[in-house]
């Protein structure tokens, strides 16, 4: 069985238990509180000395770190990551940009605003337009789409809907966004979600 230590206020976290529900992976989760600094314990940095989570240990003891690399080698062989090559490239696609301009911008916003208790109106006000643009490229590219990539869940959903149902804890409306608030509602409805929004 493997274990994935995370914070289960960080997407990044959710979307590995999400994609090892989805798939029937059993596993042991480990809370890890980011706010708290359990990350820069000495046990901790031992098994990842980036100090992030999420970090997975498998079964035969080898550590894994990184959203996106532990989701791949969770989902290697299975409907999640598509056969066609080119809407297999585009599923990364969409992976790497949710950790180059969608995670660093809604997940950011509202750490500062829910968790950190910062009013909006004292954030970087570029930070705030970079989250809305992000939101608004996703509704996009989403209009007329039921998920992503093709006509099934893909591990892009998975990982782009991790901060994205939370948008709101930022103070953005996805009422705003309305193809992507209902492929929210979709991808809710393939996953084992427990965590309300």
């Amino acid at each position: 069985m493997i274990t994935i230590w995370g914070d289960p206020i960080s997407g990044n976290c959710l979307k590995v238990k999400w994609t090892a529900e989805r798939l029937g992976i059993p596993f042991t989760w480990v809370d890890v509180n980011v706010v708290n600094r359990e990350t820069r314990t000495e046990r901790f940095l031992a098994m990842n000395p980036a100090g992030q989570v999420p970090t997975i240990v498998l079964e035969d003891g080898r550590p894994l770190a990184q959203s996106g690399a532990i989701i791949l080698h969770l989902a290697e062989g299975s409907a999640l990551i598509p056969t066609d090559r080119y809407e297999r490239a585009k599923m990364l696609e969409w992976l790497f940009w949710e950790q180059y301009s969608h995670e660093p911008t809604i997940a950011v916003v509202r750490f500062q605003v829910k968790y950190l208790g910062k009013p909006r109106s004292e954030l970087d006000p570029g930070l705030i337009e970079r989250a809305a643009a992000a939101l608004a490229l996703m509704d996009r590219a989403l209009s007329g789409k039921r998920f992503l990539v093709g006509e099934r869940l893909s591990l892009a959903d998975i990982a782009l809907v991790a901060y994205t149902r939370f948008a709101h804890d930022g103070g953005f409306e996805l009422a705003d966004y309305p193809a992507v608030e209902a492929w929210v509602r979709r991808v809710e409805a393939e996953l084992p979600i427990k965590e309300p929004r």
